[in-house]
């Protein structure tokens, strides 16, 4: 069944009118307000600290390109357009602001966020759950708000732990996230309904759509994790001093 409210980033436009779909839905003000408010209260620096860092900057320029740019229009056409978008939140715009703003909670253990964020990770990318975050704009942004703060926790605790559990913890997500990607590329049928006709217009099948998604999950989305996983072996194969972990700050 399709969704019987319009999607929060509008129906599904046309390949013509994708340029013109920029996304300036004052309710984004508010909701950055939130995730702002959120991430400072889970982190150890001040406002001000936050606002000099690079790394936070960064992180607001990701989120402008998820939910203003056209992509937040394209996501309601094509599923693979959604995992890019969720993948700017978990892999792009989490890291970075987890990089600004670094926890007060390190003592919370990393197998309990990494075990929440592929929970819901999971979850959300489920058939049902997401036509519900499709059909309302309440669980719509209840999908991208758990999403990037259990993203954003993981990524903290990560960034705060010793080189065995943040290396084991970004190994586990690559894993998670290569076998959703797989079961997503190697379906015999389109499993969400919300496509089956608006991927059409940009030549794609509901499955070849939904197998580019897959495919996206699957290799790309592992690149900024092996890369952590990389700098974090050389630091310490290397003893060289850590670049940006929150303990040195």
């Amino acid at each position: 069944m399709q969704p019987t409210q319009i999607p929060y980033c509008g129906p599904a436009p046309l390949p013509a009118d994708l340029w013109s779909s920029w996304n300036f839905d004052q309710l984004l003000i508010a909701v950055f307000a939130v995730m702002a408010a959120g991430a400072l209260a889970m982190s150890r620096k001040s406002a001000a600290e936050a606002a000099r860092s690079p790394y936070g900057m960064l992180a607001l320029l990701v989120l402008l390109i998820a939910f203003v740019s056209p992509i937040c229009a394209l996501a309601s056409a094509l599923f693979s357009a959604r995992i890019v978008h969720h993948l700017l939140l978990v892999a792009a715009a989490a890291p970075l602001l987890a990089l600004a703003l670094p926890t007060r909670f390190a003592r919370l253990p990393l197998s309990a966020t990494f075990l929440a964020h592929t929970l819901v990770m999971w979850v959300w990318h489920a058939p049902i759950p997401y036509q519900w975050a499709l059909s309302s704009v309440p669980v719509y942004w209840l999908m991208e708000v758990s999403l990037f703060f259990s993203a954003f926790a993981m990524w903290q605790g990560i960034l705060a732990a010793r080189a065995g559990p943040a290396l084991s913890a970004l190994l586990g997500s690559i894993v998670q996230m290569g076998m959703l990607g797989a079961l997503l590329t190697f379906a015999t049928r389109p499993l969400y309904e919300a496509h089956a006709t608006t991927t059409l217009p940009y030549g794609l099948t509901p499955l070849g759509d939904q197998q580019l998604a897959g495919l996206m999950m699957w290799v790309p989305a592992a690149l900024p994790y092996l890369a952590v996983a990389l700098v974090i072996a050389w630091q310490l194969f290397g003893r060289a001093e850590p670049f940006s972990s929150p303990k040195t700050r």
